[in-house]
């Protein structure tokens, strides 16, 4: 059974400038002012439905220009230590905006992890209002049924 996705054309065209954007650079790394404007307007699309992108999508995408972060491209990327610490260290070479990620590999995100998913939250950490509709529930199966 798949679930109904909200908003699945803006989804799909969220994808669609993503990959545009990515394309432009790749057959011309000169024109990054057309990738820049595909990667704004998926970022305005995104904040005026209220929709969430994927954290891999918006770590690459610069959060101060728009630009598209491209290894080499649009920006540089190096490996750091910080107090015994491994990081990812992006810049991006239009703006000159840093990010820096911790490099640790048993780290998941918040997304990823099996307590985030709606389906594994226990039935009591639900709303008393969904409880009490779920009882009414069970109450007119039972009357239906005698």
């Amino acid at each position: 059974m798949t679930a109904h996705v909200k908003d699945k054309d803006a989804f799909q065209r969220l994808n669609f400038l993503y990959q545009a954007a990515h394309c432009v650079l790749a057959q011309n790394p000169e024109n990054v002012g057309l990738a820049r404007f595909y990667c704004h307007t998926q970022k305005t699309i995104s904040k005026r439905l209220v929709l969430r992108q994927d954290p891999s999508v918006k770590r690459t995408i610069c959060k101060r220009c728009c630009s598209l972060l491209l290894p080499g491209i649009t920006a540089t990327i190096r490996q750091r230590r910080h107090y015994g610490q491994r990081r990812t260290v992006v810049r991006c070479l239009s703006c000159g905006l840093t990010k820096r990620f911790l490099n640790n590999p048993n780290y998941k995100l918040w997304a990823e992890q099996l307590e985030a998913l709606l389906e594994n939250q226990p039935k009591s950490a639900q709303s008393p209002n969904v409880q009490q509709t779920q009882q009414k529930e069970k109450k007119n199966v039972k009357s239906d049924t005698k």
